[in-house]
């Protein structure tokens, strides 16, 4: 008498399924990849500009009016802030004018690449300092704080 063996192995279709659903998850996990390796490297921008700001209201609380400094030499020298300077930064310019902190994105990805952020400062009657995010670089890549 013999015995039937059983068959080992996947059938083309269940193949197949599985092949479709590694690509669904592909397409969604590659853009957001992609979005967030973008979020984490505007953070070196994000937190120089908040370091400037500081600097900010800093001079504003002393000389109750805001400082200008038109570039990063300026931005050392009045408000003692040092950014980074060479080539491979990803602050391509920044500048402080009324106390609006602006920075130009560079050496990131092309969707942010030569787009400004902007820290706007506003005062309260007590003179305390708040700031909001702003500027031409696409709305998911602006900061919420």
């Amino acid at each position: 008498m013999l015995k039937k063996r059983g068959q080992k192995g996947f059938t083309l279709i269940e193949l197949l399924i599985v092949i479709a659903i590694i690509g669904i998850l592909a397409a969604i996990a590659i853009p957001m990849y992609k979005s967030q390796t973008i979020k984490a490297k505007l953070t070196e921008v994000t937190n120089s500009m908040s370091n400037v700001a500081s600097a900010v209201a800093s001079y504003y609380q002393e000389n109750n009016t805001f400082p200008d400094a038109t570039d990063k030499d300026g931005i050392r020298d009045s408000l003692g802030v040092a950014l980074p300077d060479d080539a491979n930064t990803r602050i391509a310019d920044m500048d402080v004018v009324d106390g609006v902190v602006t920075a130009q994105v560079g050496n990131i990805d092309s969707v942010v690449n030569g787009f400004n952020l902007l820290m706007t400062p506003s005062t309260d009657a007590q003179g305390a300092v708040t700031w909001s995010w702003s500027g031409t670089v696409p709305p998911a890549y602006i900061p919420k704080r």
